[in-house]
C-alpha cells in the first residue's frame, strides 16, 4: 500500500485485557492490522475492598500475559495495573507509550473500567477505537462515512489496516445542501483522498443518514465512523447517528476519536488515605510468587534480549552443615542446567568451622570480607559482607541468599531474578516466606519473624508508611540492579536490609521495589537475646534514616550501648553490649571500585 503523510499506517495497537473480563475479542480483532500489539493487564478491584485483594489475579493475569507474549507480534506489559478504577492509569500508560491506536470493546471494557464513553472521548490520551461486534476473518468492504476534520482521517487510516484495497469513503449531503462538501474540513480530505486510488469515493444526497448508512451496512462488512467533534450529548451517547449504527447495524462497526491535544495527569494526593490506596495497590501490583518464574528458559532469553549479567553472593559464617548443599543446588540448576547465573560467590564473615573449605571444594571463589579493602578498619556483620559482595562480583543484577536455609529450593534465587528481569522499573526485590519456629521437637508454623512484626514493620508504619506492605522487610533473601546498589550507604550489622530498603525507596519511588513469595523457608532460629540485639541494631537503623528529614544527626543522641539482663547463680545482673549500627558509604565512591570498574 502507498503511504501518504496524513495517512501513515496503524504500527502500534494498544489493548487493556482485564481480568476475568474483556480483552481477548480485541486481540483477535488487532490481528487484522499489519501491527504490533501491546498488551497491558488490569485487574479491577470492586470499591471497598483492599486493592491488595488483586494481587492473586494480578498473577493470574500476569500467566495470561507471558502465554501471550510468545507471539512475536505481541509485547505484553509486566507490569499489572490493580485499581477501583484503573482508567487514570491506564490515560498516563497510554501518554507515555503513545501507541498509534487504543482499541476498546464497545460498552464492555467501558463497563470493566468503570469509565463513561463521555469520559473517553471527551480527552483521550491517544487515538481511540471503539468496537462493536465481530470483524470478519477477511474483511473485504469497508465503509467509512467520512465528513471531513481529524477524526475522518483516522476512520479512513483504520479502514485502510482492516482492508488496503476495499475502502469505500462515502460523503453525505443534505438536498437542501448543495455547498456540502465545499467546507475546509471536507476538502482537506478530499485532496489527501485523491491521492489514494485504493479507497473509492462515493458522493450521496440524503435526508436519512443514519437510514442510508444503515441500508450500505448490509454490503459491508465494517463500519468505521468518526465521533463528533462537539461535546456528547450524554455519559452514554456518541450522539443520535452514531448511537442508532451501534444499536442497529448488521456489520460491525468501529467508532474512532483523535486524541486530545490537552491531556489530564493523574496525581496521587497526599493524606492518610491516599498512602493506604497507595499502598494495597502496590502491593496488588508489585507482589510476585516464585513459581511464575520457574520456566527457567524464559527467564535466560529475558537475560540475553537486555544483554544482563547476574552474581549470586552468598553471606555466610559458621554454615557447614548448609553451605554446600546451597552452592550444589544452586550450581546445577541455575548455571549448568539453565545458565541463568553468571557465577556464585562465598563472602565468608571469618568463620571458625569448615565454611571456607566446603565452598572452595564446590569450585566457587571464597572471600573474607575482614580482608577486603583492608585500608579500612574491618567491622563485624552480615551488612558489611553485603557491602564488600559489590566489590568482587560482576553482574548487572546481584543476589542475596543466606547459607542456613534447611529446605534449599532454586526458587530462593529464581524468584528473586524473575521480577528484575520482567519490569525494569523494579531495582530491588525482596522475598518473603512462611517461617516455621522449631520449639522443643514441633514445629510452629507461623512462628518465625518475630524481629519482623515486633520491631521492623511497626517502625516502618510509622514512619516510613509506603513501606507497610512490604511482607518481610528483614528477609535474607534479595537482590537488585549494582547501578542501584552502588549509589547506596549499606549498614554494618543487622540494619542491612531496613538501609537498603529505606534508601531504593527514597530513591526510586515505591514502584522500584517488588517482593516474591518464595513459600516456605526452614533455617536455623536464634536464641531471644540474639533478637534483642537485633532489634536494637534496627531501631537504630530507623532512626539513622530520619536524619534527612529533621536536619540533626538524631542517632548521635541515643545510647548505643544495650545492657542485657542476665541469671546466675541465682540472681539476676546486667551486662553492657556495645551495639552501634554504623554505615558504609556507597561502594561507588571506594577508589578500589571505581577502579575495578573502570569509573570515573
Amino acid at each position: 500500500m502507498q503511504k501518504h503523510a496524513d495517512f501513515s499506517p496503524i504500527h502500534t495497537i494498544f489493548i487493556p485485557l482485564i481480568h476475568e473480563g474483556p480483552g481477548e475479542n480485541m486481540i483477535e480483532a488487532a490481528r487484522h492490522f499489519d501491527a504490533e500489539i501491546i498488551l497491558v493487564g488490569i485487574v479491577v478491584v470492586p470499591e471497598g475492598q483492599s486493592l491488595s485483594m488483586g494481587a492473586i489475579s494480578a498473577r493470574k493475569l500476569r500467566k495470561q500475559l507471558r502465554d501471550y507474549g510468545k507471539d512475536k507480534k505481541i509485547i505484553s506489559k509486566s507490569q499489572v495495573i490493580v485499581s477501583h478504577q484503573p482508567w487514570h492509569e491506564l490515560s498516563v500508560m497510554l501518554q507515555n507509550e503513545q501507541p498509534d491506536l487504543l482499541l476498546l470493546e464497545w460498552d464492555a471494557h467501558l463497563n470493566a473500567l468503570g469509565v463513561t464513553i463521555n469520559e473517553v472521548l471527551a480527552n483521550p490520551p491517544c487515538d481511540v477505537a471503539l468496537v462493536s461486534g465481530k470483524i470478519p476473518n477477511k474483511p473485504n468492504q469497508i465503509l467509512v462515512p467520512a465528513r471531513g476534520g481529524p477524526h475522518a482521517e483516522l476512520a479512513v487510516r483504520v479502514g485502510l489496516g482492516l482492508s488496503p484495497k476495499g475502502v469505500t469513503a462515502l460523503h453525505l449531503r443534505k438536498t437542501d445542501d448543495p455547498m456540502a462538501g465545499t467546507d475546509a474540513p471536507f476538502r482537506g480530505l478530499e485532496r489527501v483522498l485523491q491521492q489514494m486510488p485504493e479507497v473509492q469515493k462515493q458522493f450521496e444526497v440524503t435526508d436519512e443518514p443514519a437510514e442510508f448508512i444503515l441500508q450500505k451496512a448490509k454490503q459491508n462488512d465494517v463500519i468505521v465512523l468518526g465521533t463528533t467533534a462537539q461535546s456528547l450529548s450524554s455519559s452514554a451517547s456518541l450522539g443520535y447517528i452514531a448511537d442508532r449504527i451501534l444499536r442497529e447495524s448488521s456489520s460491525t462497526v468501529i467508532a474512532v476519536k483523535k486524541a486530545s491535544e490537552i491531556q489530564t495527569v493523574y496525581d496521587e494526593s497526599a493524606g492518610v488515605e491516599a498512602i493506604t490506596i497507595l499502598v494495597d495497590k502496590w502491593f496488588g501490583e508489585n507482589t510476585f510468587e516464585a513459581d511464575e518464574f520457574k520456566n527457567l528458559q524464559d527467564l535466560v532469553e529475558l537475560k540475553k534480549q537486555q544483554g544482563l549479567t547476574i552474581s549470586l553472593a552468598l553471606p555466610a559464617l559458621n554454615e557447614e552443615q548448609t553451605v554446600g548443599k546451597v552452592i550444589k543446588m544452586m550450581k546445577k540448576e541455575l548455571m549448568q542446567k539453565a545458565p541463568l547465573l553468571d557465577e556464585i560467590v562465598v563472602i565468608d564473615s571469618n568463620s571458625k568451622d569448615r565454611t571456607r573449605e566446603i565452598a572452595k571444594k564446590e569450585g566457587v571463589p571464597v572471600y573474607i570480607h575482614q580482608q577486603l579493602l583492608e585500608r579500612l578498619k574491618p567491622r563485624r556483620g552480615k551488612g558489611e559482607a553485603l557491602w564488600k559482595s559489590l566489590l568482587v562480583t560482576k553482574g548487572d543484577i546481584i543476589v542475596w541468599i543466606d547459607t542456613d536455609i534447611v529446605n534449599i529450593h532454586p526458587r530462593f534465587v529464581y524468584g528473586i531474578i524473575g521480577p528484575l528481569l520482567q519490569n525494569p522499573q523494579v531495582q530491588l526485590v525482596k522475598g518473603f516466606y512462611r517461617r516455621p519456629l522449631k520449639v522443643g521437637q514441633k514445629m510452629q508454623a507461623g512462628g518465625g519473624g518475630r524481629v519482623t512484626e515486633l520491631t521492623a514493620r511497626p517502625l516502618l508504619n510509622l514512619f516510613y508508611p509506603e513501606l507497610s506492605g512490604v511482607v518481610q522487610p528483614l528477609s535474607g533473601e534479595y537482590g537488585g540492579r549494582r547501578e542501584a546498589l552502588e549509589k547506596i550507604p549499606f549498614f554494618s550489622g543487622y540494619g542491612v536490609e531496613t538501609g537498603l530498603l529505606i534508601d531504593i525507596y527514597e530513591a526510586y519511588g515505591i514502584q522500584g521495589i517488588a517482593q516474591v513469595d518464595l513459600l516456605e523457608r526452614i533455617h536455623h532460629n536464634q536464641p531471644l537475646e540474639a533478637l534483642s540485639k537485633m532489634s536494637f541494631a534496627i531501631i537504630q537503623a530507623v532512626l539513622h534514616k530520619q536524619e534527612k528529614r529533621f536536619g540533626r544527626a538524631a542517632v548521635e543522641e541515643v545510647n548505643k550501648s544495650m545492657k542485657l539482663i542476665r541469671y546466675q547463680g541465682g540472681g539476676y545482673f546486667l551486662d553492657v553490649e556495645e551495639i552501634a549500627e554504623r554505615e558504609r558509604p556507597p561502594m561507588i565512591e571506594m577508589p578500589e571500585y571505581l577502579e575495578r570498574f573502570k569509573r570515573s
